[in-house]
């Protein structure tokens, strides 16, 4: 059977990015198999108008259809998730591909450290409110560009640089010592 050019285009311009488009999602649901729901999702609604995606950044077009597919699903069931805002299990070292970084340095000392403050980074990227968290996820992580993320997000880029600011002193207060104070 031959696969029709849009499933052929679909897979080489959309497929690449499922990582990208549920590390998103796991990010703004804060559960992998909500992330799963949203991403499979995202990804029906990226192939039905696929037709109409006519530019050249297939990464940003899908995060955009994640983010958007995220809200729908935030709105149809916020009142019945209360799950913890930090998913402990999900946010693990090992989860996040730093354990391979890890096995590089085989001092447990060092591993020991390294993995409190792998945890206490994601423990405070977790804490941040949604509207930083996303866009810090997007260019921290996910190496987006300000333009990438102000196209995906609808909001300026100076918004979107705001935004990162804000987050960035956000997560400084979140790691900062309580001793400091």
């Amino acid at each position: 059977m031959i696969e029709s050019t849009k499933t052929k285009r679909f897979q080489a311009v959309v497929l690449p990015h499922l990582n990208s488009a549920f590390n998103l999602a796991c990010w703004l649901t804060h559960s992998r198999q909500d992330a799963e729901d949203v991403v499979q999702e995202a990804y029906l609604r990226a192939f039905k108008f696929f037709d109409g995606f006519h530019g050249e950044d297939g990464r940003a077009w899908l995060l955009t259809i994640v983010r958007n597919t995220f809200y729908n699903w935030y709105q149809e069931n916020h009142s019945q998730h209360r799950g913890p805002l930090f998913d402990e299990e999900f946010h693990s070292f090992e989860q996040t591909g730093a354990a391979a970084l890890a096995r590089a340095d085989d001092n447990p000392e060092h591993l020991l450290m390294q993995k409190d403050s792998e945890r206490l980074l994601q423990q405070a990227l977790g804490a941040l409110p949604l509207e930083f968290r996303e866009v810090m996820v997007m260019r921290e992580l996910e190496e987006l560009s300000y333009k990438q993320i102000a196209a995906i997000v609808g909001i300026p880029i100076g918004t979107v640089m705001s935004r990162l600011g804000r987050g960035r002193r956000l997560l400084a207060q979140i790691l900062a010592p309580a001793d400091r104070e």
